[in-house]
């Protein structure tokens, strides 16, 4: 089942359809482009299998084609998956490549407006999705909300020094691709959406490419190079000429190299409530322990 929550696009913020729209158009190529994606699932679910995790709902939001949702679906196998994408043609892909009697279920709707109950997740994972909610905390607190207390978000997203050969390749203060928090950033912006004890670490990728048009074709297959703060006229061909030519001259062993910083990282949710008047007693205690007389 498909479910589309917000079919509307005057429903959303100017940033939100602008990125529907390029994923939208995106979504027939998307998994053969996007390596990285792949790459960073593959990541997120290694951190996640040592965990003993009792999960009844595993959100995923940005779940793009649905890859990582079946591949958390295969590990958690009494855990039913929810698929949460802003663009419907990428969970029409995800509908297409999973069985009928999947326990992954799509849901459209923006990672800011989740149509979901407070404390309904068990698990929330996000792969490569924090990018793209802009410096608005909304997503983050989002989390915090459908998360149920103790429960887990696990989140994957690329560092401030990706893409810094193609950065510099431009120089001229216009973004082409997307700007990355730091993680140090990251870790607060967790702890004032009402998650806690953050944990973050960092793994480092490079890329080859033969040439700057498949590096464009990527970017441009997996929407990397869509902002918000990105000037309105399009880069003039003079300024793709130069870098292009930076690009080549950069060049080791015949390949462009183009560096990822790849962070990953856990917080949890909030600590369960303890109403006033009451206790907790843990069960091992009262095993150990004799009536006295």
């Amino acid at each position: 089942m498909l479910v589309k929550a917000m079919d509307d696009l005057s429903s959303f913020l100017p940033r939100q359809r602008d990125v529907r729209r390029r994923f939208d158009r995106i979504a027939a190529d998307f998994d053969e482009a996007d390596v990285v994606h792949r790459l960073t699932g593959d990541g997120l679910l290694e951190r996640l299998q040592p965990m003993q995790l009792e999960a009844r709902r595993i959100l995923e939001l940005g779940a793009a084609t649905g890859t990582l949702s079946r591949q958390l679906s295969r590990h958690f196998r009494r855990s039913q998956i929810v698929s949460v994408d802003l663009s419907l043609p990428m969970l029409r892909e995800a509908r297409r490549h999973r069985g009928w009697f999947s326990r992954v279920r799509e849901l459209q709707a923006s990672a800011e407006q989740l149509p979901l109950a407070d404390d309904s997740a068990d698990v929330v994972v996000a792969n490569q999705l924090l990018p793209w909610l802009g410096p608005s905390p909304a997503g983050l607190k989002e989390v915090a909300r459908v998360l149920r207390p103790e429960g887990l978000f696990a989140f994957a997203s690329l560092g401030p020094d990706s893409f810094r050969e193609l950065r510099a390749a431009f120089e001229d203060g216009d973004a082409h691709v997307h700007s990355f928090a730091d993680m140090h950033d990251v870790g607060d912006a967790l702890v004032r959406a009402g998650l806690r004890d953050p944990v973050l670490d960092v793994d480092r990728l490079e890329l080859s490419y033969r040439d700057t048009q498949s590096l464009y074709r990527d970017l441009r297959r997996c929407g990397g190079n869509t902002l918000t703060g990105r000037r309105q006229s399009l880069t003039g061909k003079e300024r793709f000429r130069r870098a292009d030519k930076a690009l080549d001259d950069s060049r080791q062993q015949g390949s462009i190299r183009i560096s990822l910083e790849l962070v990953y990282g856990h917080a949890w949710g909030a600590k369960v409530s303890q109403t006033a008047g009451e206790f907790r007693v843990d069960v091992a205690d009262l095993r150990g322990r004799r009536r006295q007389r």
